[in-house]
C-alpha cells in the first residue's frame, strides 16, 4: 500500500463497518476478543493523535450518493453502501481512496479519486 499523509478520513459509518467486521471475524473464529480490543485500542490511539479523523455522515453525503446512484450504478453495478463511501470521500474532498471492492474502486476512479 502506498503511503499517504495524515489525516486519514473515515466516516462514522466506516468506523462502524470496521468494528462490525472485527466482530464478524470473532464469530468466524478468525480473531480473538483480545485481538479485537488491541486493534480498537490502536485505532483509538490513531484518532487521538490525529492520524485518523472520524467524520460524521452528513446530508450532503447522502445527496451526493443519490446523484452517483442515478448516474453510475446502472453502469458499474455498485451497491448502495459502496456508493455512500465514495460520495462521502468526494464531499470530504479526498484525493485518494482505499478499498478492496472492485466495483467501489471503479466508481472511485471514475470520479477522479486515486486508489491506494
Amino acid at each position: 500500500m502506498q503511503r499517504t499523509k495524515p489525516p486519514l478520513f473515515v466516516t462514522d459509518f466506516g468506523e462502524f463497518e470496521f468494528v462490525n467486521a472485527l466482530n464478524w471475524r470473532i464469530f468466524r473464529r478468525q480473531l480473538g476478543v483480545s485481538q479485537e480490543r488491541a486493534v480498537l485500542a490502536l485505532l483509538a490511539k490513531d484518532v487521538e493523535a490525529g492520524i485518523v479523523r472520524v467524520a460524521p455522515l452528513t446530508a450532503a453525503m447522502f445527496t451526493r450518493a443519490r446523484q452517483l446512484a442515478r448516474r453510475d450504478t446502472r453502469l458499474l453495478g455498485t451497491r448502495a453502501l459502496d456508493v455512500l463511501h465514495v460520495a462521502s470521500a468526494l464531499v470530504l474532498q479526498a484525493r485518494s481512496f482505499l478499498t478492496f471492492d472492485q466495483r467501489q474502486a471503479k466508481l472511485a476512479t471514475a470520479k477522479g479519486l486515486r486508489l491506494l
